[in-house]
């Protein structure tokens, strides 16, 4: 068959799945994955016979995604901040939402190089050491290695309490080269670093309440690692534990920014008030959903 005729058909099949909507678009995506070529590739060629197609590896590509496996781990990679990514059912796949936990945390590095706020341990105009900054949960390790990108003059850490997680984003500190610049620990929350002090501590961890577990996709649901997705009955149970252990771990000063759920934003509030925090600020997502938010502390 022709390259066109190979899409028509894979097109077809994608329309008795999960997403119908987006058949056309997951088939072009199989397909350019299954011959190892681009989309410009394809616009030039696509009235041509391809040898390099086979009916059976294609075939089998469709029915992963025919039976709700998301595009990005059948195809093993995703792109996050303009970068490449590999993913793994090991870790989440990163949304374009937690994008904006990044230009958070980058936008916060200027304010704490702004005058007046020195650090009791850290001055960001005198210092001869760089500003540290922590990722908590970094799963694929998207956030940390996206930062890693915008300050080449930050000393990173990312930690994470799944092994195989922690080796698919040192994969991708190495994909984008970064590696050399952010040091991987695994362990719970907090527990690898419990002498050490930081700046700014990221965090994009389970939100989604145990509740919801019927409500979310097909594809989210039974695919995604659950320990990555799920946060409690409520959904709030590592916020808990991460916002208290983070004050700790925060200089004077120092910043904790983070993503979370849909409707979660009081009780965030005031989990962040509780354990003495000031300048709690949220930052919408394009959808004008609260989803990021950053405090300081005193």
């Amino acid at each position: 068959m022709k390259i066109r005729e190979w899409l028509q058909h894979g097109e077809g099949i994608l329309a008795d799945s999960p997403h119908p909507d987006r058949a056309r678009r997951d088939a072009e995506t199989l397909l350019l994955h299954h011959i190892g070529k681009n989309k410009a590739w394809l616009m030039a060629h696509g009235e041509e016979e391809f040898a390099g197609c086979s009916s059976i590896g294609y075939a089998a590509l469709l029915k992963r995604r025919q039976n709700g496996e998301p595009i990005q781990y059948i195809t093993g990679e995703c792109e996050f901040y303009g970068l490449p990514f590999n993913v793994t059912p090991d870790v989440l796949i990163p949304r374009p939402e937690t994008e904006h936990l990044v230009e958070r945390t980058v936008a916060l590095t200027r304010m704490l190089g702004a005058p007046g706020l020195d650090f009791e341990t850290w001055d960001v105009k005198n210092s001869d050491r760089p500003l540290r900054i922590l990722d908590v949960g970094t799963g694929s390790g998207a956030i940390i290695v996206a930062l890693a990108t915008q300050l080449p003059q930050a000393s990173l850490t990312a930690i994470d309490i799944s092994e195989p997680a922690l080796a698919i984003a040192r994969q991708n500190a190495a994909i984008n080269k970064v590696e050399d610049r952010i040091r991987f620990l695994q362990g719970d929350l907090l527990t690898p670093i419990a002498s050490e002090r930081f700046e700014i501590i990221a965090s994009n961890p389970p939100y989604v309440p145990n509740t919801d577990r019927a409500l979310i996709s097909v594809e989210v649901r039974e695919h995604e690692p659950h320990v990555a997705l799920f946060g409690g009955q409520d959904g709030l149970d590592i916020y808990r534990r991460l916002i208290p252990a983070a004050y700790n771990a925060l200089v004077p000063g120092g910043y904790l920014v983070f993503e979370f759920g849909f409707s979660q934003q009081p009780e965030i509030e005031s989990l962040l008030a509780s354990s003495n925090f000031e300048q709690i600020e949220f930052i919408h997502d394009l959808q004008g959903i609260p989803r990021i938010a950053s405090a300081r502390r005193p």
